[in-house]
């Protein structure tokens, strides 16, 4: 009986590992600093095959994007947009790139910003956001 007992847990012990294993999600896209010293994330979108973070510094007033891929590669298009809401200029950061798009920044303190990034062929855009 007692081996019996111990060849059942073995076989749920490795049935659990196998579906822990399955269950673990694709490496996500992080912030590394790419902003620069005196930035903090305040804001982030997810896109396929990456992030798209939203950074802010106090000090400057400054806001700051940059579009992480989710594992550096080949590079591919990519892109780094933003700009404050009452505007119709975006400032960008367009190219073929294989870790992350960005840095771009612009003065904002006090105002609305829209916001976003391209990867590939996937894109992803916040309008609005992060008043004040």
């Amino acid at each position: 009986m007692k081996s019996f007992v111990r060849r059942a847990s073995g076989g749920i012990a490795i049935a659990l590992v196998a579906v822990l294993a399955q269950a673990v999600p694709a490496a996500a896209a992080s912030y590394g600093g790419e902003c620069g010293s005196g930035y903090g994330v305040v804001n982030q979108a997810d896109i396929s095959g990456g992030t798209v973070y939203l950074a802010y510094n106090n000090s400057s007033g400054k806001n700051c994007v940059v579009v992480v891929r989710s594992s550096s590669g080949a590079a591919m298009n990519m892109d780094a947009v933003l700009k404050t809401s009452d505007s119709t200029s975006w400032e960008s950061d367009p190219g073929n790139w294989t870790a992350y798009a960005g840095p771009v920044y612009l003065s904002a303190a006090g105002r609305c910003v829209d916001w976003g990034g391209v990867v590939g062929d996937a894109w992803v855009v916040r309008t609005g956001t992060n008043c004040g």
